[in-house]
This record gives C-alpha cells, sequence and structure tokens, in this order.
C-alpha cells in the first residue's frame, strides 16, 4: 500500500503557498495562479488558519457579490482542516477527502506542513499503484518479466 510519502518524494516542487489571514481574494487567486496551484494555506502568526481554493471563490465569491479585490480571504476561506501525514495511506486520503468534502490535504510532519496532496495528485498516485499491479498480474499469468 502506497503512502503520501510517495508523492511528496515524487513531486519535483513541493513548496507549499501561503497567504496571510489579512490578504484580500484578489491577493490569494494571484498567489495560486504565479504557483500554478488550486488552493493556498491561510496563516496568522505563522500558524495554520484554514486553506483557500478555487472552489471556494467559485461558489462563494463573486457569484454571491464577494469581490475579489475587496472582500479579506477569511471570509471564504475554510478553517476546519483535514490534514494527513506521510505515512498515511492513499486510500486512507482519499476516504478523508469524500468524507468531508475536500479537495485538498495539507501533509504535516513535525508541526510543519510539507505539502498537500490534491485530488488530482492522489487520482494520478492511485492509478500508478494499479498500473503496477496490473502489470504484475499479468506478468504472474503469462509467465514472463521473471529472471530478466
Amino acid at each position: 500500500m502506497t503512502t503520501v510519502r510517495k508523492i511528496i518524494e515524487s513531486k519535483a516542487r513541493t513548496e507549499v503557498f501561503t497567504v496571510p489571514i489579512t490578504a484580500t481574494i484578489l491577493d490569494a487567486l494571484k498567489v495560486m495562479d504565479e504557483g500554478n496551484v488550486g488552493a493556498v494555506l491561510v496563516t496568522e502568526n505563522d500558524k495554520i488558519v484554514g486553506i483557500f481554493t478555487e472552489r471556494d471563490y467559485a461558489r462563494r465569491g463573486e457569484l454571491k457579490g464577494k469581490h475579489a479585490n475587496e472582500t479579506p480571504v477569511r471570509e471564504l476561506m475554510s478553517s476546519n482542516l483535514v490534514m494527513v501525514k506521510p505515512d498515511t495511506l492513499l486510500t486512507e486520503c482519499a476516504d478523508l477527502m469524500y468524507q468531508h468534502h475536500v479537495r485538498h490535504l495539507p501533509i504535516m510532519e513535525k508541526e510543519k506542513v510539507v505539502g498537500i496532496v490534491s485530488i488530482r495528485r492522489l487520482a494520478e498516485a492511485l492509478l500508478a499503484e494499479d498500473k503496477g499491479t496490473i502489470n504484475k498480474l499479468e506478468h504472474y499469468i503469462l509467465g514472463t518479466g521473471y529472471g530478466e
């Protein structure tokens, strides 16, 4: 069974993007755009207090009269964070995302966020795991690939 650690180790870039709680939605959107990410962690006094995602903006932003250049990110962020550890199984991550209706899980190690598992990264890792299992089964069934 594969763990979150594999995602962390396989990523070329593990930078975690943050904005202060005093930032506007527009500030957060700019950070997401520059980092090519779909979520930023929100901090206050160097502590993680929430997460702001593209989905938060799409569902509770402009359409509800919250103008990006005027509204503080704290008004739209999610403060009930669901976090995982590097040794969390990928299947557990999928369960957590489903149970809590989230698409991003911050990864905590020794009191520090070391990355974020997005639903996309999770799906890619689970597919790769399944492909590996399928290849092994094919080799076993066909009697190929041994001793090579």
